[in-house]
C-alpha cells in the first residue's frame, strides 16, 4: 500500500519512464518498418489512375475495345472496337473523329504507321471479303491496296491480327496461334518468319511489337513468354513465366515497352492485371486485378505506352480504354 502511494507522489518520475519507453518503441518502429531502399524505389515504380476514354465522338459507348495505339509526335490514340469501327482520339482523350465500317474496312483487328504516314490496317475476312488481309491507307485515310498473305505454308489460312512496321518499311505480321511472326517487305512481298522455339518446337505467337531502339518483341499467350530480338532480328534474350500466381502470365495478350527506362508492360487477359518487368526482363511488380472501378480490369487485351510514360489499357468487358501515369 505505501508503495503504491510513494508512485503516486512522484508522478513525474512514472511520465519520465513511460516517455522513455514510447520514444525506445518509436525508435525500434523506424528500423524495422521503414522500407529500405529497394522497397522505395519499388513504389516509386508504381502507377496511378489518370483517366478513362469511354465514348466517341457522337457520344456513343465503345463496345469491347480490343486494340489501342497512340501515334507520336502528337500522341494522337487510335482504339478498334467490336463494332468494327475505328475512334481517333487527342492526346487528352477528346473524341475527334470516327471511321465506320466502309467497303475497304469491314474487320479491323490492328494498325501501324510506318514512317511516311502510311495505316496498315490488319483485317480477318469477311463475307464481302472472303480473304484475310492487310489494308494500307494513305495518312489522310485514302484506299490505296490490300496485301493478302502469300508464298509461306499456312498463308491461306494466316489471320493477321496485329503488326508493326520498323524504320527500314519491313512489315511484321502476327496472327492467332500461328508458329512464328510473318516479314513482309514494304511492297507486300514475303521474305521470312521469326520462329523461336521451346524444347525443339516452334512456338505459337499472337502479338509483336517494337521499341524505340528498334528491337522486336513476340510474344506468346501459350508460353507465357515474351522473346526479344534486336533490329537485325538477332535474339536477345526471353522473358516471362507462364502460370496462375503474382509475377507469371496465365494469357498475356500484349506487350508495351516504356522507351524512358526500357520497363516492358505485359497485359493478362486471365488474370486481369497488367505484369511489369524491367529492362533485362525482370519481374517488378503488377498491377490491376478484375473489378469494375477505376484501375481494375475485366479481361484486358491490348496495351501501349506514349513517349510521356502514359500507359493504355484496352479494357475489354469495362467498355474503355484506362489511362494510367508510370513514374
Amino acid at each position: 500500500m505505501n508503495k503504491f502511494y510513494y508512485h503516486n507522489k512522484r508522478p513525474g518520475k512514472i511520465n519520465c519512464i513511460f516517455l522513455a519507453v514510447t520514444l525506445v518503441f518509436i525508435i525500434l518502429s523506424v528500423m524495422f518498418f521503414v522500407p529500405d531502399q529497394s522497397d522505395a524505389e519499388q513504389f516509386s515504380s508504381l502507377v496511378t489512375y489518370l483517366d478513362s476514354i469511354v465514348f466517341d465522338e457522337e457520344g456513343d459507348r465503345l463496345s469491347h475495345p480490343s486494340f489501342v495505339m497512340v501515334v507520336p509526335p502528337e500522341n494522337e490514340i487510335y482504339v478498334i472496337d467490336r463494332r468494327g469501327r475505328i475512334t481517333i482520339y487527342t492526346s487528352d482523350f477528346f473524341p475527334v473523329y470516327t471511321i465506320r465500317k466502309t467497303s475497304n474496312i469491314q474487320s479491323p483487328q490492328g494498325m501501324a504507321l510506318d514512317n511516311e504516314g502510311n495505316i496498315y490496317i490488319a483485317q480477318s475476312a469477311t463475307e464481302d471479303n472472303p480473304r484475310h488481309r492487310i489494308s494500307v491507307f494513305r495518312q489522310c485515310l485514302k484506299w490505296k491496296y490490300d496485301i493478302y498473305m502469300e508464298g509461306f505454308e499456312g498463308a491461306d489460312t494466316f489471320s493477321p491480327h496485329r503488326l508493326v512496321v520498323d524504320k527500314k518499311g519491313f512489315i511484321y505480321v502476327a496472327a492467332s496461334f500461328f508458329p512464328g511472326v510473318v516479314i513482309l517487305d514494304k511492297d507486300g512481298r514475303f521474305v521470312d518468319i521469326m520462329s523461336p522455339e521451346e524444347r525443339g518446337k516452334k512456338v505459337n505467337l499472337t502479338n509483336v511489337t517494337l521499341d524505340g531502339e528498334g528491337n522486336i518483341y513476340l510474344l506468346s499467350e501459350e508460353a507465357g513468354r515474351v522473346y526479344v530480338y534486336d533490329e537485325n532480328r538477332k535474339f536477345l534474350f526471353m522473358f516471362g513465366e507462364k502460370g496462375g500466381s503474382s509475377g507469371k502470365l496465365s494469357r498475356p495478350k500484349a506487350v508495351a515497352v516504356d522507351d524512358r527506362n526500357g520497363r516492358k508492360y505485359i497485359v493478362d487477359y486471365m488474370r486481369h492485371t497488367v505484369t511489369v518487368y524491367d529492362k533485362e526482363g525482370n519481374f517488378i511488380y503488377e498491377f490491376g486485378g478484375m473489378g469494375w472501378s477505376e484501375g481494375w480490369f475485366q479481361y484486358p487485351v491490348d496495351i501501349t505506352i506514349d513517349s510521356e510514360g502514359r500507359i493504355f489499357v484496352a479494357d475489354l468487358f469495362n467498355d474503355r480504354v484506362q489511362i494510367f501515369n508510370s513514374w
